[in-house]
C-alpha cells in the first residue's frame, strides 16, 4: 500500500478521530498467574481473579493481561516473520491474495462499516490448514473448502504462525472457562462450541503503513466482533482505540510490553443474553510510523448455532436474540469485506427479539 489517499479511505466527518485520544488507563489489567499456580494456590486465589473478570466483561468488554502463559519467543518469532512479509513487493504478496471462495490469504483493499481501510492483512486458520464450510451452514450453496495459503518468503512464516495459534488457543480456553465460571456455569460448559470438523478459528497479521491523513482515515472503522473472544497482541506503536461506555468517548489502550489484550466478541454477547457486550473499537493511524498487531479471533465451529444459554434464561428472562448458524454468519460477514455494500453487513441486532 502506497502513500496515496483514495477518498475511498475517508470516514465520514462524524467518525474521524480527534486531534487527542485520551488513554484507556481504567482497562482492567489482570494477571493470570493463579492458573499457572500449585492447585491449592490457585484454588485459593481463583475468586478473585473471577471477579477481575467479570468486572471487566461487564463494564468494559475488554481486559489486558499479563502472566499468560504465552511464551514470548513465539511471539517475537511471528512479529518477525509478519515484518518481513509485509515487506515484501506488492507481486509477491499478491500470489497469496484471498478472494471471494476462500477468505485466508493477503488483502489490502478490506472495508468496516463500508468505508476502506488503512492497512493490510494476512490472514490463516489455526490450529489446522483446512476447514469445511457445509451446505448446510450456508444455505444450502453447495460446500465450500477454504485452505490456508502460504507465501513462499519468509519461509518460517507457516511454523511460527501455527506454534503461535496454539499457544493462544490454549489461553484462549482459559480465558472461556473463566467466563463460563463468572456466569455460573461449569468451566467446560462452552467447550463444545469449538469442537467439530468445520473449526473457524483464525490469525490475522495486521500491517498499517504510514498514513498521509491519519485525520481523515482509520486502519480499521469502528465496529465489534463478531466471534467469541479476541486475544490481541500489538506492538509498541499504538493505536487501539475503545469506546468507552460511561460517557462513548474514545480512549486509547495503551501498549504494555508483555501484556496480551482480550474483547469479548458478539457470541459470548448472545450466549450470556446480554450480561456481557461485545465493546466497540477502532485502530487509529498516525503518519510517522507503521504499526503492526496480531490478533488471534477465537470462533465456534462452523456448525453452532448460536443462541443465549438454557442456564440463563427463564419466564423472567426470555432469549433476547433469535438463534443463527455461525457459519452462514461468518461467510456473510467475511464476503463483505470485498466492497462496498449498499446495506449495514450482517449483525447480532438483526437477531434481536422484540421483547416489549
Amino acid at each position: 500500500m502506497g502513500l496515496e489517499m483514495d477518498e475511498a479511505f475517508y470516514q465520514d466527518p462524524e467518525h474521524r478521530p480527534k486531534p487527542t485520544v485520551g488513554e484507556a488507563g481504567e482497562i482492567p489489567l489482570i494477571d493470570l498467574s493463579p492458573l499457572a499456580a500449585e492447585s491449592a494456590e490457585a484454588q485459593q486465589a481463583l475468586p478473585g481473579l473471577l471477579d477481575q473478570v467479570e468486572a471487566a466483561c461487564r463494564d468494559w468488554g475488554f481486559l489486558q493481561v499479563v502472566n499468560h502463559g504465552v511464551p514470548l519467543e513465539l511471539l517475537e518469532g511471528l512479529q518477525l516473520a509478519a515484518r518481513e512479509f509485509f515487506a515484501l513487493p506488492a507481486e509477491e504478496k499478491a500470489q497469496v491474495r484471498r478472494d471471494a471462495m476462500n477468505p485466508w490469504g493477503y488483502y489490502e483493499g478490506e472495508h468496516t462499516k463500508n468505508v476502506r481501510d488503512w492497512k493490510e492483512v494476512l490472514d490463516f486458520m489455526v490450529p489446522g490448514e483446512a476447514t469445511v464450510l457445509a451446505a448446510k451452514d450456508q444455505g444450502d450453496r453447495g460446500s465450500e473448502i477454504w485452505r490456508n495459503q502460504w507465501p513462499e518468503c519468509p519461509p518460517q512464516l507457516r511454523d511460527a504462525g501455527q506454534r503461535y495459534g496454539r499457544a493462544v488457543e490454549e489461553l484462549a480456553f482459559k480465558l472461556l472457562e473463566l467466563i463460563s465460571l463468572t456466569l455460573g456455569l461449569p468451566a467446560k460448559r462452552l467447550n463444545e462450541f469449538f469442537e467439530g470438523g468445520s473449526p473457524s478459528t483464525f490469525i490475522r497479521l495486521n500491517y498499517y503503513p504510514p498514513c498521509p491523513a491519519p485525520h481523515l482515515a482509520l486502519g480499521v472503522g469502528r465496529h465489534k466482533d463478531a466471534g467469541a473472544l479476541t486475544v490481541l497482541a500489538q506492538d509498541d506503536v499504538g493505536g487501539l482505540d475503545v469506546k468507552r461506555r460511561s460517557d462513548g468517548e474514545w480512549v486509547r489502550v495503551k501498549p504494555i510490553p508483555g501484556s496480551l489484550i482480550i474483547n469479548v466478541g458478539d457470541i459470548i454477547q448472545v450466549w450470556s443474553n446480554d450480561k456481557y457486550e461485545s465493546a466497540e473499537h477502532r485502530v487509529s493511524v498516525n503518519s510517522e510510523r507503521e504499526r503492526f498487531s496480531i490478533p488471534f479471533f477465537f470462533n465456534p465451529d462452523m456448525s453452532t448455532m448460536i443462541e443465549a444459554l438454557e442456564e440463563l434464561v427463564s419466564d423472567g428472562a426470555p432469549r433476547k436474540y433469535e438463534a443463527y448458524n455461525w457459519g452462514m454468519f461468518f461467510k456473510t460477514r467475511k464476503d463483505s469485506n470485498f466492497g462496498k455494500l449498499a446495506a449495514e453487513n450482517i449483525q447480532i441486532h438483526h437477531f434481536k427479539k422484540n421483547t416489549q
